[in-house]
């Protein structure tokens, strides 16, 4: 196991204005190497939370591999939108999980909003990709061999996730 601690400073980015409360439809990206090193992260807000990178749509309009593609690179650093080598790694696995919202968090969406849809991605990066963090939302990173990955996850659908790994490397 690496663990290592890397951050950076935010970049501005122009975005169309967010929604007062967060969308309830979210993404979760497996960044995983060939090799099936699978990268975690720890929550800044929730310590001893590892998992790997999630967010929820800027405004409803939004394109899911866009959302994808924004909250791998404000997350990690790693550049995976369009035009960019990382971009064909980024694949929307089909898979949808609705859940509900964890209680510490209801306060982000609309009264009574209690249930957000997450769509699955995956992305391929070389062994050795460099990790940037930002420290107000993550504190550490660490690359895992896919099934240590998937138990050391506090969610359930990112463990599932995690765990279907191989089969779509095939």
């Amino acid at each position: 196991m690496r663990c290592s601690v890397a951050t950076r400073e935010r970049a501005p980015v122009s975005q169309p204005p967010r929604d007062s409360f967060k969308v309830p439809e979210s993404v979760l990206v497996v960044i995983h190497t060939p090799e099936l090193e699978v990268l975690l992260i720890n929550r800044a807000d929730a310590p001893g939370f590892w998992q790997s990178v999630t967010g929820s749509k800027d405004h409803r309009g939004e394109d899911l591999s866009q959302t994808a593609a924004r909250e791998v690179f404000e997350e990690t650093g790693i550049a995976c939108g369009p035009g960019t080598l990382l971009h064909a790694g980024l694949r929307d696995w089909g898979i949808s999980n609705i859940y509900d919202i964890y209680p510490r968090w209801l306060h982000r969406y609309a009264p009574g909003v209690t249930r957000n849809t997450e769509h699955v991605f995956g992305l391929c990066v070389p062994a050795g990709t460099p990790v940037l963090l930002d420290p107000r939302e993550h504190t550490a990173f660490r690359w895992l061999p896919w099934r240590e990955a998937a138990d050391a996850c506090f969610s359930p659908s990112n463990a599932e996730a995690i765990l279907l790994l191989p089969e779509f490397l095939r």
